[in-house]
């Protein structure tokens, strides 16, 4: 068997492990009591909010790019799921917590370093990561080589979060709104989604890997 043949084959094993144990928790956090539909998102394309807008580089940290595979109002906001690249020798968000969301990485191109708590953990192409809610978390790239994974959130409506995190920063970047009203804006965003921020942590880890 190829290398890719094999590597396609175990991402879709994976992939179905995870539909097993993620479906059931859906039909019980449905929000609206309305049965779960099929949703389908082609290769290589992402899905956008209702007027046509496009998380992309919009995320507001430089050498990263996002993009919605599944929003959370297709799955009755029970469930969102997105793809993140991160480019070479590239910092991630600072380190944050979140009170009600947990999240769930795979990996699919490249490795990735996250530190979870006290601990930070590699993983390659392949590997999965959970990232439990109330811990300090965050997440770079390290390596020479572009990084691609897919971030699931079985819990939470984080899709909006993101959304509104990238509709801000296109704001501020066309001059739409000023410096105050842009950290306003951020501020009742990580309230409404419980984001805490640790900025302290943030030099530390770029110094040590030579980040961006």
């Amino acid at each position: 068997m190829k290398t890719n043949s094999r590597r396609n084959v175990l991402k879709t094993l994976s992939s179905t492990v995870l539909a097993g144990m993620i479906l059931p928790e859906l039909q019980a956090k449905n929000t609206t009591g309305d049965p779960l539909k099929s949703v389908y998102t082609a290769p290589n394309t992402f899905q956008k909010a209702p007027d046509g807008f496009h998380i992309g580089k919009n995320i507001g940290m430089g050498g990263m790019h996002v993009g919605v595979k599944m929003r959370s109002s297709q799955t009755n906001g029970a469930f969102s799921c997105v793809e993140v690249e991160v480019a070479p020798k590239t910092m991630g968000p600072p380190p944050h917590l979140h009170r009600n969301l947990d999240e769930i990485a795979f990996v699919l191109e490249g490795t990735a370093h996250v530190l979870c708590g006290e601990e930070t953990f590699v993983v390659e192409a392949g590997g999965w990561h959970l990232r439990p809610r109330g811990i300090v978390h965050t997440f770079w790239n390290a390596s020479d080589k572009p990084l691609k994974f897919v971030d699931l959130y079985p819990n939470a409506t984080f899709d909006l979060y993101l959304e509104q995190l990238a509709r801000i920063n296109e704001k501020f970047g066309l001059k739409q709104i000023d410096e105050k009203e842009m950290q306003r804006l951020m501020a009742l965003n990580d309230k409404n989604h419980d984001v805490e921020w640790r900025f302290d942590l943030m030099m530390p880890i770029i110094e040590k890997y030579g980040l961006k």
